[in-house]
């Protein structure tokens, strides 16, 4: 299954016009994203409002991550404060997949920003979390918090704005989106010929991931159609529901 680093805004310098800080609201983003990544089985790393970009960086290159994410809102100039609106997602210009994953947000994001002509994609190779992680990158500008109705919409949307994120990953990843974690059971593996096949997605002709044996027990952490998705022996993918029995 994927895993991700995500990095919400560290930046506890940069005022809300209504109140609190970028940091304070994309960190409350990034709990809010929490449990549908949890359900959807999307593994994740994250930050920590004591860090700052240059050691969040260094923290992603240290693992071995599908996607580096970061969370942030933007700021206009003085000259311009308070009048502009927008959502910019960012990507490095010599990564295709990570403009794979940055079309394939602001696509989602379109469908709930209040101007959706005004999200859009960019490259650049100006900011450090978007040209300096090893993994494919995505930074998102989520408004313009210097402007009341951007501010207002992200503090009143969270919950949204987590769901279409989380649900642009799943996109991304090949994935089912799963909006809630279904009760943990345990399972058995049963099987005529051996072992039973744990992919990286529902599919039969999707990566397999581990083996379980016949008898083998296993923890159900979701389930999407005619498959679990499944914890076993430190990795978590899913297996035809047909070949495992509820204990």
């Amino acid at each position: 299954m994927p895993i991700i680093y995500l990095s919400p805004s560290t930046q506890e310098s940069n005022m809300y016009v209504n109140g609190g800080s970028e940091e304070e609201w994309m960190n409350r983003l990034a709990d809010a994203m929490v449990p549908y990544l949890n359900a959807s089985g999307i593994q994740f790393d994250r930050n920590t409002p004591d860090m700052n970009a240059v050691s969040s960086i260094r923290a992603s290159n240290a693992g071995n991550y599908d996607l580096h994410l970061a969370l942030h809102s933007n700021a206009s100039a003085p000259s311009n404060y308070g009048r502009t609106r927008g959502i910019i997602v960012f990507y490095y210009p010599g990564s295709s997949t990570g403009k794979r994953a940055a079309e394939i947000m602001a696509e989602n994001l379109k469908a709930i920003y209040p101007l959706p002509n005004r999200v859009r994609t960019e490259a650049t190779t100006s900011i450090g979390e978007v040209r300096q992680p090893r993994a494919p990158s995505v930074f998102i500008e989520l408004g313009y918090h210097d402007n009341e109705d951007d501010a207002t919409w992200i503090k009143t949307h969270l919950d949204e704005i987590a769901r279409t994120i989380v649900l642009a990953l799943t996109e991304y990843f090949g994935i089912p989106f799963l909006t809630s974690e279904g009760p943990r059971r345990q399972g058995v593996v049963d099987v005529d010929w051996g072992y039973l096949n744990i992919r990286s997605r529902p599919s039969t002709s999707a990566p397999v991931i581990a083996k379980a044996y016949d008898g083998a027990r296993l923890t159900i952490l979701n389930q999407w159609q005619d498959w679990y998705l499944v914890s076993f022996d430190g990795a978590e993918g899913y297996a035809n529901s047909d070949f495992i029995t509820l204990l």
